[in-house]
């Protein structure tokens, strides 16, 4: 990653922030982007309301400002909602789908012509394991997954002709504060004491019964953005400690 130039967004906390980290770490200038950026945190920060066309705009403007083009984009920012379909509030549907699927989209479109320039761009969607598989209670957050793999494998196709790769990672439930927040709403979606959540609800899915540490994801992250990544396009890659292999 030495002299690359990136964009990573939810940089200031969780998975976002461990890449960020990584990724200052192995060489690369990193415009960390979050609605309320740490100043201490790695990268250069940058606040941006990526639930609206003029935020992704103005990270991808800033980043070509400040770094003189553009060859990385890691889209990972995100939150939770868990409630029945029947009572899932429209507004959080809408809220969701804005950040998890239009604002990936968005910034594909801003930075598409920085990443062809580049002539070996990346593209990355954080698209987590629900991209791949479906659990109750998550309308929005599933669905808005599942679109980011479908957007990741037509950015591969568009992308390909001018060095672009695109991927989609996806990984199981990670020790982060989203996962962290959403325990109290699991246990009343579920009807499950929130000290069972863990055991019962998150890790249950898993082969491997555990979470995985956001470090673990930024050293996948490493992998794909590098050298040893340039295979892949076009996939969504499962880090889901066998979930899906049931």
């Amino acid at each position: 990653m030495e002299g690359r130039r990136a964009l990573v967004t939810g940089a200031a906390s969780g998975i976002g922030r461990a890449i960020a980290e990584r990724l200052v770490a192995d060489g690369a200038r990193v415009l960390a982007v979050d609605l309320e950026p740490d100043a201490d945190g790695p990268g250069e920060p940058f606040a941006a309301d990526l639930a609206t066309r003029e935020g992704n705009r103005a990270a991808v403007d800033s980043a070509l400002e400040r770094f003189g083009g553009l060859d990385t984009v890691v889209a990972n920012a995100g939150f939770q909602h868990v409630a029945p379909i029947a009572e899932f509030p429209e507004d959080r549907w809408d809220a969701l789908v804005a950040v998890l699927l239009t604002s990936p989209f968005l910034l594909a479109r801003y930075a598409w012509g920085a990443l062809a320039e580049a002539g070996d761009g990346r593209f990355m969607a954080i698209a987590s394991a629900h991209g791949l598989v479906a659990s109750p209670f998550k309308a929005a957050y599933v669905a808005a997954k599942h679109g980011v793999v479908g957007l990741v494998k037509t950015l591969a196709l568009e992308g390909a002709e001018s060095g672009i790769l695109a991927t989609a990672l996806c990984p199981a439930f990670v020790r982060t504060p989203l996962v962290e927040a959403q325990i109290a709403d699991q246990a009343k979606a579920h009807r499950v004491s929130a000290e069972r959540v863990l055991e019962d609800v998150i890790v249950a899915p898993h082969a491997v019964k555990r979470l995985l540490e956001p470090a673990e994801v930024a050293e996948a992250v490493a992998f794909l953005l590098g050298p040893g990544g340039a295979g892949f396009t076009g996939a969504a890659v499962p880090m889901d400690l066998g979930w899906t292999a049931r």
